[in-house]
């Protein structure tokens, strides 16, 4: 290279990474996704295209999210299924209001605290018959349905049932983490023989590999049933009874009675008014508030000034998150056993209160909780799907830690999710794990309104990542001018650390740890270095998103989580 046009290209300015890409959005794995009638965003092509299918044939964004949530059961069954729980919100163009659905399902009755310490037991286990609560998925399918289907059930399920009957090929993140989860589970009952291949060798078993076809008859004939008998046919019927005498053999405490008594419920959505943004959650026993508070308390702040990435932005947003999840470990709970002071936790005034505790300088190392209780006695999917009529669901399902708790019930084709692992095995506390009772729950779905108008359903699955997603994807729309794929691809935040609502429910004391995604400049992480944070790499905790937006033009944005195998298309 001539001596000239060298020192030319060195006295040029570095281009921030990305800056080269034509449309001009350095985070953006690719263009956010319009249609002028309906969209659907899952975390899986084919279930997106099961969702367009069934509102092209004249489905409601429901009957779509339902046919949908049924494939990704199948599909997915690393995140979700049938054996979980259920949680959603939707827009109702007709009456201009949002609707909420919790359906978690309770402990077994027959289960006490005192089983427990029987057994020597600190904490919930993982895995096996213990940490199994009821269902809720299937339920809050036909409640949902009944109030906003348009279709009959047994049409929304066909997709699904074909899948599983015929097979589909496997995606590739869904291989790495099926393949993750075989050796932990395949010691319970049922589920090597309905969950794995045939390997190399004599009595070798396997996850099925990425691209390989993989076909589940026993869902299939498990959703015909439902299909066909309606909701009693899981909760009352033979499916209950399968239940129930594999639970028996298998020194379980799930039952058939507490499958028969099972009910989920229509909730209100709770908001805050985040600049001039209306954000809806769900109330306990869910962690949606969390979200609200985070963002109260970094209302205050002129991030915008501070910039995406900046130490600033990060560090207010972990010390808000540490303030937001003190609360969390002491207050969210079951409302049928604690009624969590939600109206205070998300009123501005504390969170004026509670920003007093933020120094500019200098990371928190412990947080207490601002309401102290006063007691009268990992992997999820998400979803989206927004029709012609303008309804919009905001869905999310769960067997809670990847493929739950690895008991399933041989012929039925799904497995029993382990949320119960959620409890806390404290006497007192408001999540203390109780018969009946619903746990805290990780899974929420959001949504956002603006002058009373929908504008955004959107998530972010992924544990605790959750409520820290769901303010991070608002602040990269609002306060930094993010496209909605954009807002989705920018590297990500996740405090790891702050007390928890389980487990032994041990209060942080060292300030947590800080994992900061691949993307953040170096100056910004010798900065937090210097203010007292604990940053660390880590691979891959970041959740998934997936969101559809109002196109002010008309019709729909869509976005989908670039880190998952998912698609956001519409027509």
């Amino acid at each position: 290279m001539r001596p000239l046009l060298l020192a030319l290209l060195l006295s040029l300015p570095v281009a921030a990474a990305g800056a080269d890409r034509i449309a001009g959005k350095p985070f953006a794995t690719r263009s956010e996704v319009y249609a002028p009638h309906a969209m659907a965003a899952t975390s899986h092509p084919l279930a997106t295209q099961i969702a367009l299918d069934v509102m092209k044939q004249g489905g409601s964004a429901v009957d779509a999210a339902i046919a949908a949530n049924a494939a990704l059961g199948l599909m997915e069954p690393t995140g979700n299924g049938i054996g979980g729980d259920l949680f959603a919100i939707v827009w109702d163009p007709k009456t201009r209001k949002l609707y909420g659905y919790n359906g978690s399902g309770r402990s077994p009755k027959s289960l006490t605290l005192a089983e427990f310490r029987k057994r020597g037991l600190k904490e919930v286990p993982p895995h096996g018959p213990l940490p199994v609560t009821v269902p809720g998925a299937v339920d809050a399918w036909f409640a949902l349905h009944g109030r906003f289907g348009k279709r009959a059930m047994a049409d929304d399920l066909a997709p699904a049932i074909r899948y599983a009957r015929e097979g589909h090929p496997v995606h590739e993140t869904i291989a790495y983490y099926w393949n993750l989860s075989v050796p932990r589970l395949s010691q319970w009952p049922g589920f090597a023989e309905q969950f794995t291949v045939a390997g190399a060798g004599p009595g070798d078993r396997r996850a099925p590999r990425t691209g390989e076809i993989w076909k589940n008859p026993n869902l299939a004939r498990t959703l015909e049933k439902i299909a066909q008998g309606g909701r009693d046919a899981f909760y009352k019927g033979e499916i209950a009874r399968a239940i129930d005498a594999y639970f028996r053999a298998n020194g379980g405490f799930l039952s058939y009675e507490d499958l028969a008594s099972h009910r989920g419920e229509w909730v209100e959505p709770v908001s805050t008014n985040y600049r001039g943004y209306d954000v809806w959650e769900l109330p306990p026993n869910g962690q949606g508030i969390a979200a609200l508070q985070m963002l109260n308390l970094l209302e205050g702040y002129d991030l915008k000034s501070y910039g995406f990435g900046s130490p600033e932005h990060v560090h207010l947003f972990a010390e808000a998150k540490k303030l937001a999840f003190a609360d969390r470990a002491a207050s969210y709970a079951d409302p049928d056993f604690y009624k969590t002071p939600v109206a205070r936790l998300i009123s501005k005034e504390y969170a004026r209160q509670r920003r007093k505790l933020i120094s500019p300088d200098k990371a928190m190392k412990a947080a207490e909780p601002g309401v102290i209780p006063q007691l009268n006695e990992g992997d999820t999917i998400y979803l989206a799907t927004a029709d012609a009529d303008g309804m919009m669901v905001s869905l999310i399902q769960s067997n809670y830690r990847g493929m739950g708790s690895g008991m399933a019930p041989p012929g039925l084709g799904f497995i029993l999710q382990d949320r119960g692992e959620q409890f806390v095995l404290k006497e007192g506390h408001p999540n203390s794990f109780a018969p009946g009772k619903r746990p805290f729950h990780t899974i929420i779905p959001a949504f956002v309104t603006k002058d009373g108008k929908p504008w955004l359903s959107f998530g972010v699955m992924g544990g605790a990542m959750q409520p820290q997603g769901h303010v991070q994807i608002l602040l990269n729309l609002i306060d930094f001018g993010m496209n909605l794929q954009e807002a989705g691809d920018a590297p990500r935040i996740q405090h790891d650390g702050s007390t928890e609502p389980a487990g032994q429910n041990e209060a942080m004391a060292d300030g947590g740890e800080l994992d900061l995604e691949s993307g953040f400049p170096y100056e910004t992480v010798r900065a937090l270095m210097r203010k007292g944070h604990s940053v660390r790499f880590a691979d891959g905790p970041y959740g998934g998103y997936q969101a559809i937006m109002v196109n002010p033009h008309g019709g729909y944005i869509g976005a989908s989580e670039s880190r998952k195998d998912g698609q956001a298309a519409g027509y």
